[in-house]
């Protein structure tokens, strides 16, 4: 292993050569340009009124963009996050997407055009547009990318030079060394020196050509890999500094760069609660989850991005996934019922070779073929979504447990929801303080009737929910 010592920082280095002034004065002048493209603005940090993602990996602009149209908007998702939109290395894998060799809009998912025809598109259907940025590193290697462009692993030409990279070439080796994780490389990818005033205004005039186009927020990848302050200083340089940001900051114990650093930026994403609902959900009692959250030691609610699954979590093990059935599906509605965090949905694509890219590149002709999952529009996760918009803001109420695996709770007088997780049907009569009146069971479409003391009674199948909300009266 490698002396986390022998990587010396770049930050007080000698050798910084001067900005070609082509380079700078290109990134201007695109930013510029960009700026003046309708197509929306871009709003505070949310939540909003809306604050469920639906995180669309890997699908192509074109397919986004219906998507908002046909299912998004109308479920009431509040955002959609897009993969990388930059040109990057060729190759199928799904990962060439995070080695970036420009800025262009040039991936696999569309080029410029597509992008703005999607950006447009889902602001008309009421979604917002978050781009997952990579920002931390550039490519591994040397080629053509899917643009056009020539690079080496440390020359883009008109980009960035050898200069604009961190001195360690090494592989981070030593996560409990601050210094090793911040200035090597993620999995041999080149690292930028995110500390250098160039490198900064590179960045920046990447992510200002985004908002430019309308963009809504962005979703930092490798957010660990750099320090808060430079991407603080960063985000200070961006057309709309309030933009939305949510830095993937993956918490390990006794690491030396904790998510708790990045609040100040923006919402981090808890990993921990994707970690500890598929222990719970697999091998634990559902009654434990009472007091998700703050109350497990994570991060406060109103800086955290939750979620069940990312493209990353179904990869290697650590969550749940789409493969794991109900235990997936119940796992993803208690996370949009309860009051804890800002919510992704993963929506992704089948694979067993956990390398493989999207299907039809990227082209999604349909929800539930080719391969294609579409975990954002499963009946029982998508109608979880008005539920979570009707119940904002209400706090926990009436909760019930088995000591078990059956659970229920309230949301004011705004909402309730059941979870049997048992192996066998439940019955019982729920309070909830919600008004007298007949209201749908959205997770079955049949309706459920509260007395003047709140009070319904309900059977619920082995591995369903239940769910009802004010406003929703009528299946």
């Amino acid at each position: 292993m490698t002396s986390p010592s022998s990587a010396p920082s770049k930050r007080h280095r000698k050798h910084r050569r001067t900005a070609p002034a082509a380079a700078l004065t290109a990134l201007a002048a695109a930013a510029a340009t960009a700026l003046m493209v309708p197509g929306g603005t871009a709003s505070a940090s949310p939540p909003g009124t809306k604050d469920v993602t639906a995180v669309m990996f890997e699908w192509n602009f074109a397919s986004v963009a219906k998507e908002c149209t046909n299912t998004l908007g109308p479920a009431g998702y509040g955002y959609v996050q897009v993969s990388p939109p930059a040109e990057h290395i060729q190759g199928s894998q799904w990962w060439t997407s995070y080695q970036p060799v420009s800025y262009k809009i040039a991936g696999r998912l569309g080029d410029a055009t597509a992008f703005q025809g999607m950006v447009n598109t889902c602001h008309a259907a009421g979604v917002k547009v978050v781009v997952d940025a990579v920002i931390n590193h550039m490519s591994a290697g040397s080629g053509t990318g899917t643009g056009g462009s020539s690079y080496t692993k440390y020359n883009y030409p008109g980009l960035y030079s050898s200069a604009d990279f961190d001195d360690c070439t090494s592989a981070i080796s030593d996560y409990t060394n601050r210094t090793n994780v911040q200035n090597c490389e993620l999995v041999g990818l080149a690292d930028l020196d995110t500390g250098e005033e160039y490198v900064r205004s590179a960045i920046a005039g990447y992510m200002n050509t985004l908002l430019g186009y309308g963009v809504d927020g962005f979703r930092v990848d490798a957010a660990k890999h750099m320090p808060a302050a430079d991407l603080a200083n960063i985000k200070s340089r961006l057309s709309n500094s309030s933009v939305y940001w949510k830095q993937e900051v993956i918490y390990g114990s006794g690491e030396a760069v904790q998510p708790t650093e990045y609040t100040g930026n923006g919402d981090v994403q808890e990993f921990r609660y994707a970690y500890d609902l598929k222990r719970v959900f697999n091998n634990e009692n559902l009654a434990y989850l009472k007091n998700y959250g703050e109350g497990w030691g994570y991060m406060s609610s109103g800086v955290s991005g939750v979620f069940v699954d990312n493209h990353d979590t179904e990869r290697n093990g650590s969550t749940l996934t789409y493969k794991d059935g109900a235990n997936y599906t119940l796992a993803n509605v208690f996370m949009l019922a309860y009051p804890y965090g800002a919510p992704d949905i993963n929506s992704g694509y089948e694979w067993s070779d956990a390398d493989a890219g999207p299907p039809n590149g990227g082209t999604v002709n349909a929800c539930w073929q080719d391969g294609w999952k579409c975990q954002h529009a499963w009946p029982e996760i998508m109608r979880m979504v008005a539920f979570r918009n009707a119940t904002r803001g209400e706090a926990l109420s009436n909760w019930w447990d088995n000591g078990a695996d059956a659970i229920a709770f309230g949301r004011g007088a705004k909402g309730y929801v059941a979870i049997n997780h048992e192996s066998s049907s439940l019955s019982r009569t729920y309070q909830t303080s919600m008004p007298a009146g007949t209201y749908c069971n959205v997770q079955s479409n049949t309706t459920v009737t509260v007395n003047s003391s709140g009070q319904f009674t309900a059977t619920l199948g082995a591995n369903t929910a239940l769910a009802i909300y004010v406003g929703k009266s009528s299946c």
